[in-house]
């Protein structure tokens, strides 16, 4: 070594011969070559680039030019260059091509960007286009000019070419930009040849002062003596640089610390060395002959600060040599670092689910074979169902919740089975009565344990089961089961020393299995409150045939809803929603919603209506949600807020075939056709419910469904799922729906067949509903002259429908109901005036006209000669109400399908009693309510 801030003189070594100029040499060199190579192969591609880009330009052209509305038809007519000429060269210039000619069959120019060459006839072979039809590019060389052009046909309405178009690029414009481009390549390659022999100038600049200017042999030499002393001495060393990396370490070293071969360079703390021997490098404070642990060894080491160029160093120089005397203080010391270990382990394994089972399986996991040859768990009935453990210190039986062994064939009791501890002298009773860990070193001395249960425990020793250690699982100074640890295959028997381990073991399972039973008592809980919440019977109409699924997740219950709600004049709403989060408040949020959506759908107004008054409520719910700025509650109050929802609502009518529907942030419905043909019709998505956003309106989209078609409504759980996205879902469900010839409970059972992981991570309901519609002879229409006079031939005309229905005995309440509303809506309302009727499970009678305004119900003074109307029609009808839709409004009335009714026989049962005697119909037309 040199003395300290003495550097040697250049001599010998200095210029090419030094390591540093041999190193300036070759990286000059490797960065000429680099960069030639790539300037070469940079040069290449753009050529091949302009080449490619002058194809597909010229080909985009011709195709474009050809396909030109009236190109054919210029073609056929007595002057193409004429009609052709002036839009070929606007396309020439507007595109930046080179030419665009117009072409006859025979390949005669017909247009060009030449004007001498039109009526001549184009070079090469246009057989490609004229008899085969077909588009294509090529590089061309002749006259008038080389280059790349594209040649494509021109097809008339019948199918038959009638010319050829072709555009191009001629090749020495091609040239012209591929030489610039040049130009540019080499002056880069020249900026980075500059760039490169400056950055290994300063690189060699740096490794001479680092080598003092030495050539390759003196550091070799210097090298080969380095080693040899370093390696020979019986000593340990290692040097840590200014960074705390492991610079060098020797042989001895490396015996003593167990280092890797691949040690070198990388941080002390990655080394595996002991946390104190790593503190102590990492500080660079000095020590001598500190007692550090490696493994099972004890080292004495000291510690120096490196010197730097004559001046204090960051790095360290660390010595060391064995003074292990106590192997079995060392072997102790092994032992308890596993038993820590183990203890991490069990902190990492226990407790990774919030199932019961399966956390108890894991204790057992955990503690064979490094703890114990068997390990069995059990645990209280209420605690396997979630339930509070109880309070009764009195505890003689458990259910076997988890087995682990190191054989398969076991003596114990299997998972499952009741254990009985009746016996108070067992270890088993000891320790729940006591409360902490019980050892019996030896089973076959312990005589309540065999007399618990004489015929098992002769068999388990026999089996070799010689050692017992039992723990109560104790969770909140609850009892919550136990663990047995038991030993055959390993000849030392539990002892006091293992008390303390396996109280610390059990403690950390009883946790996990308490969270996971309070996660089970919950999640039951969830699912009682999201079932109660959706229907438990679907309402009884004839419009759809549905079949439903709803299936919760497996980590917490969502709020996914759906709904089947029927609306008057035969139609039903569809229903499907999902509430973001999970547990009990987002299904106590879905039930509000629900019963939101049946009162809003009582309003008879489209989808995207009902959808805004729902976003106003949910915000309304939100703002009822937020807490006072006063209130005291650590913020609770926010968390039951919505943090939004999605709903689709859709109206589907079997008289006219037509669903209407609209989405709020929800996913559109599949329809199934009958065929199989499975399409997702576009859908406006709107925004979720609930986020503030309603100055954006819904919107409505109306679409024919055909009869038989089957409508699937679905919320988001269904597609997207652990590894798969919502495009990937829909595909999935694309192809599971694509089969013909299956009912609506087949459909639901496919798609959750197909679809369904094993442990899905959100809720998911479906709803399959089959279309029908209202055949034609059940529907009767009839358009009304605002007119008086109209109202009788109308009511008579309904009676005479009624009486080919076989509803003869409606054919009164009908009347009055029908001259009730027709005059009215002759007299107030606005043109058309319509009255229709519907016979499904009850007869609906609808009157239509132009006018919003709509009547409503008061009971008239005696005075008064008018104002009972609507009186009578609520009187005789089941019920009655007004719909509006995008013009006029629809007022609507109900009348109960008596015996047979129903199912296409007569009879109609009103609400109330007939009166006694006859109206006069004629008379009530010329009241007004």
């Amino acid at each position: 070594m040199t003395a300290r801030g003495h550097r040697p003189p250049p001599g010998p070594g200095s210029g090419l011969r030094s390591l540093a100029g041999q190193v300036l040499a070759l990286e000059a060199l490797i960065a000429l070559l680099v960069i030639v190579a790539a300037v070469l192969v940079t040069f290449q591609q753009a050529r091949q680039d302009v080449l490619t880009d002058a194809r597909v330009r010229s080909l985009a052209v011709a195709e474009a030019f050809a396909k030109a509305p009236g190109v054919d038809e210029a073609l056929a007519s007595d002057d193409p260059t004429a009609a052709l000429q002036e839009a070929a060269e606007q396309t020439r210039v507007a595109t930046g091509v080179d030419f665009v000619a117009v072409l006859g069959l025979d390949g005669v120019r017909y247009t060009d960007s030449e004007t001498g060459l039109i009526g001549q006839k184009a070079t090469g072979d246009l057989s490609r286009a004229v008899v085969d039809g077909e588009s294509y590019t090529e590089t061309f060389r002749g006259a008038p000019n080389d280059a790349v052009r594209a040649v494509v046909p021109v097809v008339d309405d019948d199918g038959r070419i009638v010319g050829m178009v072709t555009s191009g690029i001629e090749v020495q414009s091609i040239s012209d930009v591929v030489q610039g481009r040049l130009v540019v390549l080499l002056a880069a390659g020249g900026g980075a040849l500059l760039l490169a022999v400056g950055g290994a100038t300063l690189v060699s600049r740096r490794l001479r002062r680092q080598t003092h200017g030495l050539g390759p042999a003196e550091m070799t030499r210097m090298k080969e003596h380095h080693e040899a002393v370093l390696h020979a001495v019986r000593e340990g060393v290692l040097i840590v640089d200014a960074d705390k990396r492991l610079l060098l370490a020797n042989d001895e070293a490396r015996r003593l610390l167990g280092l890797a071969a691949d040690a070198d360079g990388r941080p002390v703390a990655e080394l595996g060395l002991d946390p104190r021997t790593v503190e102590l490098l990492e500080s660079g404070r000095t020590a001598t002959d500190e007692v550090h642990r490696a493994g099972d060894l004890l080292l004495a080491v000291s510690v120096r600060p490196t010197v730097r160029d004559g001046g204090p160093g960051e790095g360290s120089v660390m010595t060391m040599r064995d003074t292990t005397e106590l192997a079995a203080l060392s072997g102790r010391a092994a032992v308890a670092r596993g038993r820590l270990q183990l203890l991490y382990e069990a902190g990492v394994r226990i407790g990774t689910t919030l199932e019961v089972v399966r956390t108890a399986e894991e204790l057992a996991e955990v503690a064979v074979p490094r703890f114990a040859d068997f390990a069995t768990v059990e645990l209280l009935e209420p605690v396997l169902r979630g339930e509070e453990p109880p309070q009764d210190s009195t505890l003689s039986e458990m259910r076997r919740a988890a087995l682990s062994g190191v054989r398969e064939d076991q003596p114990l009791q299997p998972v499952g089975e009741v254990i009985r501890f009746h016996v108070p002298s067992t270890p088993m009773a000891t320790a729940l009565s006591e409360g902490h860990a019980v050892v019996q070193a030896e089973l076959a001395a312990a005589d309540g344990w065999r007399a618990q249960d004489p015929e098992g425990a002769a068999g388990a020793l026999a089996y070799g089961m010689h050692s017992l250690l039992t723990v109560p699982l104790l969770a909140r100074d609850v009892v919550l089961g136990m663990a047995n640890f038991w030993r055959a295959d390993t000849e030392e028997p539990f002892g006091e020393e293992d008390l303390e381990f396996a109280e610390e073991l059990a403690a950390r399972a009883a946790v996990a299995i308490d969270n996971a039973r309070r996660f089970t008592r919950e999640h039951a809980m969830a699912v009682t409150l999201q079932r109660s919440l959706l229907p438990r019977v679907l309402p009884e109409q004839n419009a759809v045939e549905v079949a439903y699924r709803y299936l919760p997740a497996k980590a917490g219950v969502g709020g996914d809803w759906f709904d089947v709600i029927p609306l008057p004049g035969a139609r039903v709403a569809l229903v499907v929603g999902d509430v973001v989060g999970h547990g009990l408040h987002a299904a106590a949020t879905m039930g509000r919603l629900r019963t939101a959506v049946h009162n809003f759908s009582t309003l008879d107004v489209p989808p995207d209506e009902i959808l805004g008054h729902l976003d106003e409520l949910t915000g309304r719910i939100d703002e009822e949600g937020e807490p006072t700025p006063e209130a005291d509650d650590g913020g609770r109050g926010r968390e039951e807020t919505i943090t939004g929802a999605t709903c689709l609502y859709a109206i589907y009518d079997p008289a006219s075939g037509v669903c209407s529907m609209a989405s709020a942030g929800h996913p559109g419905p599949a329809v199934v056709h009958a065929d199989g043909r499975v399409e997702f019709p576009p859908l406006a998505p709107g925004l979720p419910l609930g986020l503030g956003l309603g100055d954006l309106p819904f919107e409505s989209t109306e679409l024919l469904v055909p009869e038989d078609s089957k409508l699937v409504l679905f919320t988001d759980g269904l597609l997207e799922d652990h590894g798969r996205d919502v495009g990937t879902g829909l595909r999935l469900l694309r192809t599971t729906l694509e089969r013909a010839d299956r009912s609506p409970e087949q459909i639901c059972a496919d798609v959750l067949a197909n679809l369904l992981s094993p442990a899905p991570r959100d809720d998911i309901a479906l709803l399959v509903a089959r279309t029908r519609r209202l055949p034609a002879d059940r529907i009767a229409e009839w358009e009304v002259a605002r007119d008086p006079a109209a109202v009788s031939p109308v009511r008579n005309a309904a009676a005479a429908k009624l009486g080919e229905w076989g509803l003869d005995e409606a054919a009164y309440p009908v009347e009055l109901i029908l001259s009730e509303l027709v005059t009215n809506a002759v007299r107030y309302g606005a043109d058309p005036v319509r009255v229709r009727l519907l016979y499904d499970r009850t007869l609906v009678c609808e009157v239509s006209d132009g006018s919003s305004t709509s009547p409503h119900l008061r009971h008239a003074a005696e005075t008064d000669e008018g104002g009972r109307g609507l009186y009578l029609v609520a009187r005789f009808a089941e019920r009655w109400g007004t719909r509006y839709g995008r013009r006029g409004k629809t007022i609507w009335a109900e009348l109960r399908v008596g015996p047979g009714g129903g199912e296409g026989g007569p009879g109609i049962a009103g609400p109330g009693p007939a009166p006694t005697a006859a109206l006069d119909l004629d008379a009530l037309e010329k009241l007004a309510w």
